[in-house]
């Protein structure tokens, strides 16, 4: 039996119970894109600019972050270990966070995917105060020890760490994009507009928290999940429990299988970090038609997808899109020399 659905204002009222922090613009706006849409062809095409969250530059890891560093004051921190690649989304603004919180943050940044000339989101990193560690581990689950080194390190100095955990932030981060779910269903409404299809680059946190939030508010559209990176665990097992353990924090019924994931592997391109023919033609388009930028390693290879489906006719005219912009913009200027590499064979 299917469990009843909420509404979005009861939606936020479960979501009120949690420890959070405010750090981001919200809501963020709704922006129809016409003249892209026309240049692709097919459905109606609406931005969620979750690039525009505030807190150096935005994106989705801001959502994240009320939730995240809302813990991390809870437990008395006051220092924060977190990690991943060179050119991080998540890291640069968990460093923004800190600088706003008044907490020290060590980062401890792979450089597996990218070269780690100081550029970019690694710029951001320093120009908050991060302490920066660059290392040659792969992330994942090598990265993952590393972190959890250094975090005990400091702990056997006496600090209150706060630190990345894979099994126990991903459910907090995921809470927020509940919420971002909630948003868009209000807009829309407003509107007085169906969604027909949700898009998003994700392979965890993000992408977990709205295919719940599709289910708790009793959705029919789609939530397809453009993953920028293939994991070395089944993704969509691993993302249906993130959204179980979301349901459990939130006293909610609702429980998801591999199967209620929507994920696709297929845009990655040549590579985690590497940028790819289909999310180089996304970025240019709409850039050009619209004045929005993408980013190389998520956004534009969502967006690629996104209009992948218009030209197999999975995405027909007359339909609504909502494609949810994660941010990422500044690893633009890291990737200079490879977009306009990509730029002059265009």
């Amino acid at each position: 039996m299917a469990e009843s659905a909420l509404t979005t204002e009861e939606l936020r009222q479960r979501v009120a119970r949690l420890p959070r922090i405010e750090l981001a613009h919200l809501p963020t706006p709704l922006e129809e894109v016409p003249r892209f849409a026309d240049v692709v062809g097919g459905p109606r095409i609406f931005i969620k600019r979750d690039d525009c969250t505030g807190l150096l530059y935005g994106g989705n890891k801001t959502r994240h972050n009320e939730f995240l560093m809302a813990e991390a004051l809870r437990r008395g921190a006051d220092v924060v270990v977190w990690g991943a690649g060179v050119q991080s989304n998540n890291c640069r603004q968990t460093a923004a966070a800190c600088a706003r919180l008044g907490l020290e943050c060590r980062l401890v940044l792979s450089r597996s995917a990218h070269r780690d000339e100081i550029q970019g989101n690694l710029l951001l990193d320093y120009l908050v105060g991060a302490k920066v560690e660059i290392v040659d581990a792969e992330i994942g689950p090598e990265l993952d020890e590393v972190i959890i080194k250094r975090a005990e390190e400091l702990r056997g100095k006496g600090r209150i760490v706060y630190s990345w955990d894979r099994h126990e932030g991903r459910p907090l981060a995921a809470v927020s994009y509940l919420l971002c779910l909630a948003e868009i269903v209000d807009e829309m409404q407003e509107r007085q507009l169906p969604i027909d299809a949700i898009y998003v680059s994700s392979a965890g946190a993000t992408g977990a928290g709205l295919t719940l939030a599709k289910a708790v508010l009793g959705l029919a559209c789609p939530v397809r999940l453009i993953c920028p990176i293939k994991w070395p665990w089944d993704t969509r097992a691993d993302m249906a429990e993130i959204a179980n353990q979301v349901a459990s924090l939130l006293d909610l019924p609702h429980r998801l299988g591999a199967d209620d994931i929507d994920a696709t592997e297929d845009y990655i391109g040549p590579g985690y970090g590497a940028i790819s023919e289909g999310g180089m033609e996304a970025l240019d388009l709409l850039a050009r038609y619209e004045g929005i930028l993408l980013d190389p390693v998520y956004t534009s290879k969502a967006m690629a997808a996104l209009i992948d489906h218009v030209r197999k006719r999975q995405l027909k005219a007359g339909q609504n899109v909502v494609f949810v912009h994660t941010g990422g913009t500044p690893a633009v200027f890291a990737y200079r020399d490879e977009l306009m590499e990509a730029k002059k064979g265009r």
